[in-house]
């Protein structure tokens, strides 16, 4: 049985993660510590089993300190973090505030509780990251790989960036037993209506524009939430102390045909499930149209890499780590999903701020 401190674990990554946890590990403790900003929500974890959610910032030190000591925590993942690329284009110091100085909180917590008390506690600490802090492929480039050199575009994957790098320094100067994972884009249920796909799926169901960046040929490779999930498991119980590993769903398409497909995937769901032209009356597909009308072509953004590509061989070999999720099916149940759970998402979108592809 593990004590397990998840920080983030109220947003989209972190509470898919609590959720698979409780089903895979049902006798282990979970306390979740999250700010509950914007992207935090209480709803998505609030029938799990075993967890106990801490409101609190993970800058807080003294507070990672005390939950350390007295939950006897000897697991800690890090999904806390600013995540938004355009949120980070307009206003950085958030990015640098909690991707960086939180995450450092973290460490100096578990350094302190794991390694100067004199526990010797068996311990893991886990890192989760992003493709991004590699910068941008061009069509033919190799995928990233873990040793790939790092070159961040944006404020947000040059504040992940940095905390990769002290989660490695605080490894190999203090010797704390960690590990890092950094992940390709995520989609799946849960996932805050800023993001691509949940984005345009309620727009599409709204009748709003899809607007897109660019020409929309840039390219992501997309891993479903559970996979990564999975992925995070494997670097937990085999993963080893000291080491990277890329987690990709090896699904590589222009941002383009991900916006085809989701509007796809929506008019599909008008056709096969009764009430929806009720429920949804401004959705083209109500009215017998499609939802590819909706799209727009909008000017690019500032620093908009071109193509992110994950190179899992390491991840494979030594986890056993292979995705399970097909794309076309993950990306149906996903829309399904979003049909069947306007409870979770109706806040959110009435507070939502605008987004682009």
């Amino acid at each position: 049985m593990a004590n397990m401190l998840v920080t983030g674990g109220a947003g989209f990554i972190g509470g898919n993660f609590i959720r698979y946890w409780s089903d895979h590990h049902p006798d282990d403790w979970v306390v979740v510590l999250d700010a509950l900003t914007y992207a935090g929500n209480e709803a998505t974890i609030a029938d799990v089993e075993n967890v106990e959610l801490v409101i609190g910032d993970i800058r807080d030190a003294d507070l990672v300190t005390q939950l350390l000591r007295d939950r006897s925590v000897d697991t800690l993942v890090n999904f806390a973090a600013e995540s938004h690329v355009d949120r980070s284009i307009g206003g950085p110091d958030a990015f640098i505030d909690t991707n960086i100085v939180g995450t450092h909180a973290l460490l100096k917590a578990a350094r302190a509780v794991w390694l100067d008390s004199g526990s010797n506690t068996s311990h893991r600490f886990h890192h989760i990251s992003t493709d991004e802090v590699y910068g941008s492929l061009m069509p033919d480039e190799e995928p990233f790989s873990e040793n790939t050199q790092y070159r961040p575009n944006s404020p947000y994957s040059a504040s992940k960036a940095a905390s990769d790098h002290l989660v490695r320094a605080y490894h190999h100067t203090y010797g704390l037993q960690a590990t890092t994972s950094n992940c390709s884009n995520n989609y799946g249920p849960y996932q805050y209506p800023e993001k691509l796909i949940p984005l345009f799926i309620l727009n599409a169901l709204h009748g709003r524009p899809l607007p897109i960046y660019g020409d929309g040929t840039n390219v992501r490779d997309w891993l479903h939430v559970e996979d990564h999930c999975r992925g995070i498991e494997a670097c937990l119980l085999r993963g080893r102390a000291g080491e990277t590993y890329n987690i990709g769903g090896g699904v590589e398409l222009a941002n383009i045909e991900v916006v085809d497909r989701v509007c796809t995937e929506v008019d599909r769901a008008f056709s096969e499930i009764g009430n929806l032209d009720e429920r949804f009356p401004d959705a083209p597909a109500a009215s017998g149209h499609k939802s590819c009308d909706l799209k727009i072509f909008v000017e690019d953004r500032l620093g908009h890499d071109k193509r992110y590509a994950i190179d899992d061989t390491k991840a494979r070999n030594e986890l056993g780590l292979v995705p399970q999720r097909d794309f076309s099916d993950g990306l149906r149940t996903m829309v399904r999903w979003y049909v069947d759970n306007p409870k979770w998402w109706q806040p959110l979108w009435a507070d939502r701020d605008t987004g682009t592809a």
